[in-house]
């Protein structure tokens, strides 16, 4: 908005000293009036002159400072985005998905530009994304801005059904209503559907915007025996690409150019060592800021090292093996040992070579060195692949998931079946679920298992008659696997189909990795086999924590990416999964608006500008240069006068600068807002504003949750929390700030960061969260969070700190507590280091310092455990998981405020006897 003091002041102070001058100029003196004859008085000149006519560069001149006014009276401003202001009721509806994400900025400040206009023609506005399913609702401009400053891309394609239902509700509702629809360009998501949903609706009006950028995607990675591929995906007429493999720390470990060479999908591959291969953690594709540009590897993504041995009869027709079966079976995606011949113990000799899997073909195992060694291999987290045959059938050693009967069952024996057996359908519990058990592998000899309890926890597959096909069972850090049929074609035709295959790929990606426990896995107790959410993408293609509505997913979950299943990693620990953005046979394509009858234009962003201002200043600078024009027609301007008007004008000017730069200067530098008045008569807790909506959502109602239970628990009755941000809020006003990390976010300048640390030498409290507890691994790199909290602890004056000690007195301030979890149980709390207690100096059961600790640091995710719902359900599920664990993360939290507000004073207690007894004296 332009301001009309600053061009008054001006024209005031310019004018004073014109209207100063020309009042001194001398009148003419009285003269006594002579009444001449009448042709004296026709031979008089009168002293003003009126020139015949007035030059036209004076006309243009004042013709153009009239227009000025009138145009600048009319409020004109120019919009670049070239949208027409209009007074109907408009919806503008963008597509969120993560097609939108390397162009958001642009489609935001475009969609920003038609709210502007709609607003300023007077007309009602709502902003709607094509995520959402909620009925838009029309209102003002300023409440349009606002929802679309919250609003950001999703990683996954939203579909766009459920957007076309609002749309047309919203035009029948609203006449001759205006939709406004900023596409991604991408047929995905039913936009024929949509674009169907917006002809019939009867709106007045239809307008279709897009960006010029297309975007890219990769599916389907895969990192077998030969190399690191994916698959390249464009819409654009893009010549090339480069996608980046990069580790868990974000270096580039290697890198593959690809030519589409006019095909829409391509397949890059990596060539690289296997060991550097097993330490990439996603594939990028370079420049292409989106979820869809990303596509994340897991524990099944490695490459396995398998040790295969078989009896010493197999070599005489090796082509008739059981392990040429396996070779071939395992080849396209784990790399092969056997041993070398004439070695006197194969098994001591390939465990030398550190496998992930040891198979053995039909080979019993005596007591003895070899069998301690494969037993300490599967404790130790390897996991052990037998096939049954002739002499594991009597076999009896303890390296079995069960106990087998002696004799087996054979198509025609004693205990046989009068025909083959085919396969069941794999239980929703086993690892094989999800695979097709084809009618046409058959088995005619097994080994039985005995039925012994818990068999059928054991069993991952089985006949059609219930038999186990395939037991397992966990023991230690590993896994034994048990085919009961052999390895070759003599038993079953299993080995030579390609569900083989596809079986003992599920194995090899388990192998090598600690199974999570039922508790872990869990996202809720109906389900103990699901992967609760641990690192998501965002819509730009960032790993980040878990949002609000991220829901556990199934054993064998394939996609598509949605809401409920956001791509990312799901799991704990190291037994995780990978969900994609897109699904390996996923396509994208370009929508056809010309064929769907819509035109679609160029969106233009930028900011409009308002012309009144200029339009002002030209009118003001025109009538001072008309009225020094004037006077110099007349031949009244005088040089000398006019340069000491100019030069008092600017003194006057640089004098009013500086009085109002000291006064700036000596002025507070803010003033208290309602909000800080309210914070210092009501104490509150406080959470830092992380610039992530979906984080800082957690924080609020991690916040809400812990100040009920303080107020129903303990005498403190603490206000609303609040979002602050340390840039902008004062801090004094908050005893205890929670500062979620997101590694994301840009770090905080030096002025902020000097601010931070005068607040915590001050007796504020920070607890650093970086809720990264399940992917730290022990003397490995440091994760994104902790690097980002790292580096802003640089600028930080902090002391030593610790992990906390069982007898610090932050454990007993109100409960008594072993340690501090969260979401996460496994993560460490740091707080400021205790000075060491004197060697003459009796035990203490309480360490405490005089002063409260000014940082705490942890990474179990405390705010994600604390909040719940309305309903007071709690909102995520926790690792490992319990009603124990949430009510322990909700004591740890009263102990952390009620520590920063009453300090040590339960380390007193401990004088309190000595006390007493010098009382009484």
């Amino acid at each position: 908005m332009f301001s009309f003091a600053a061009p008054l002041a001006l024209f005031g102070l310019i004018s004073l000293p014109m209207i100063y001058w020309l009042l001194r100029v001398t009148p003419p003196r009285p003269r006594e009036i002579v009444f001449p004859p009448t042709k004296i008085l026709r031979e008089l000149k009168p002293d003003e002159e009126t020139p015949a006519k007035t030059p036209w560069w004076l006309m243009a001149l004042r013709l153009a400072l009239a227009a000025a006014l009138i145009f600048a009276m009319a409020g004109p401003v120019w919009a670049p985005s070239g949208v027409v202001a209009s007074s109907a009721p408009t919806l503008v509806i963008l597509d969120d998905g993560w097609t939108a994400a390397p162009t958001w900025e642009r489609r935001a400040a475009g969609a920003a530009s038609i709210i502007e206009a709609v607003a300023r023609a007077g007309g009602p506005v709502a902003v709607a994304l094509a995520s959402e399913t909620a009925a838009p609702v029309p209102g003002d401009g300023p409440r349009a801005m606002e929802k679309l400053r919250s609003a950001r891309p999703k990683p996954f394609l939203p579909d766009r059904k459920m957007i076309g239902e609002q749309a047309a509700a919203f035009a029948h509702a609203h006449r001759a209503a205006r939709i406004v629809w900023i596409s991604d360009g991408v047929a995905q998501g039913d936009a024929a559907g949509f674009v169907r949903a917006l002809k019939e609706s009867g709106a007045a009006g239809v307008e279709v915007y897009v960006e010029d950028h297309a975007p890219r995607a990769l599916a389907a990675p895969t990192n077998d025996a030969a190399a690191l591929s994916v698959d390249v995906l464009r819409i654009g007429d893009d010549a090339s690409a480069v996608v980046d493999a990069l580790d868990a720390k974000g270096r580039t470990v290697g890198r593959a150019t690809v030519d589409f060479g006019g095909a829409p999908r391509v397949r890059a591959k990596i060539e690289l060592p296997v060991e550097l291969r097993n330490d990439v953690s996603h594939l990028r594709i370079e420049g292409e800021n989106s979820a869809g540009a990303v596509a994340l590897l897991d524990a099944r993504s490695k490459v396995k090292r398998v040790a295969l041995i078989g009896g010493a009869a197999d070599e005489a027709q090796p082509l008739l093996s059981p392990l040429y079966y396996l070779e071939k079976a395992l080849a396209p995606f784990a790399q092969i040992r056997t041993a070398r011949p004439g070695v006197v113990d194969p098994v001591q000799a390939l465990l030398a070579e550190q496998p992930n899997i040891m198979g053995l073909a039909d080979v019993g195992l005596a007591p003895g060195e070899t069998f301690e060694a494969l037993s300490r291999f599967v404790e130790e987290g390897g996991t052990l692949v037998r096939f049954a045959g002739p002499r594991l059938a009597n076999a009896d050693d303890g390296l079995l998931p069960v106990r087998l009967r002696r004799n087996g069952r054979v198509l025609g024996g004693a205990m046989s079946w009068e025909e083959p057996k085919a396969l069941a359908e794999f239980d929703a519990t086993s690892p094989f679920f999800g695979l097709p058990a084809s009618k046409d592998v058959t088995v005619q000899r097994q080994v039985l298992a005995e039925p012994d309890p818990g068999l059928a926890d054991k069993t991952w597959a089985r006949l059609s008659d219930g038999t186990p096909l395939v037991t397992a069972e966990r023991r230690g850090k590993g896994l034994i696997v048990l085919f009961h049929v052999n390895a070759d074609a003599n038993w079953s035709n299993l080995p030579i189909s390609g569900l083989f295959v596809e079986m003992l790929k599920r194995i090899s990606a388990m192998a090598g990795e600690s199974a999570p426990s039922s508790s872990e896995r869990s996202g809720t107790v109906a389900d103990p086999s699901a992967f609760a959410p641990m690192r998501l993408l965002d819509g730009f293609g960032a790993l980040g924590a878990p949002g609000l509505f991220a829901q556990s997913i199934p054993p064998g979950f394939d996609g598509p990416a949605s809401a409920e299943h956001p791509p990312g990693l799901y799991g704990s620990g190291e037994a995780f999964v990978a969900v994609q953005t897109l699904r390996p046979t996923d396509e994208i394509s370009a929508f056809d608006f010309a064929g769907a009858g819509l035109s679609a234009s160029m969106l233009r962003a930028g900011g409009q500008l308002d012309l009144r201002g200029p339009l002002l200043v030209f009118a003001l600078a025109a009538f001072i240069a008309d009225a020094l024009i004037a006077l110099a027609l007349a031949g009244k301007l005088r040089l000398r006068p006019l340069g000491a008007a100019t030069a008092a004008l600017c003194g006057l000017l640089c004098l009013t600068a500086m009085t109002s730069e000291t006064r700036a200067e000596s002025a507070p530098k803010s003033a208290a807002t309602q909000r800080d008045k309210d914070a210092a008569l009501t104490a509150r807790l406080a959470y830092v504003i992380s610039g992530d909506a979906h984080v800082d959502e957690i924080s609020r109602l991690g916040l809400e949750a812990l100040t009920q239970a303080l107020n129903m628990r303990t005498s403190f009755s603490p206000g609303d929390p609040v979002g602050v941000d340390p840039a902008k809020d004062e801090l004094a006003f908050y005893p205890l700030l929670y500062w979620p990390i997101v590694a994301s976010a840009p770090q905080p300048p030096a002025k902020t960061v000097a601010k931070v640390t005068a607040y915590m030498k001050q007796g504020g409290t920070i607890i650093f969260d970086t809720r990264d507890a399940l992917s730290q691994h022990v003397g490995g790199a440091p994760t994104p969070e902790a690097q980002w909290l790292r580096d802003l602890t640089k600028g930080l004056d902090i002391p030593p700190l610790e992990v906390t000690p069982r007898d610090h007195v932050i454990t007993k301030t109100f409960y008594l507590l072993d340690g501090f979890v969260g979401r996460y149980a496994n993560g460490e709390t740091w707080v400021e280091a205790l000075p060491p207690e004197p060697k003459d100096q009796a035990a203490r059961p309480v360490r405490a310092t005089d002063s409260v600790s000014a940082i705490v640091i942890t990474s179990n995710d405390l705010a994600s455990a604390w909040a719940h719902d309305k309903r007071g359900q709690p909102l995520f599920p926790l690792t490992p998981g319990g009603a124990r664990q949430r009510e322990f993360a909700l004591r740890g939290g009263i102990n952390l405020v009620m520590y920063t507000l009453t300090g040590n004073y339960k380390s007193d207690q401990v004088h309190v006897r000595d006390l007493l007894e010098r009382l009484g004296q």
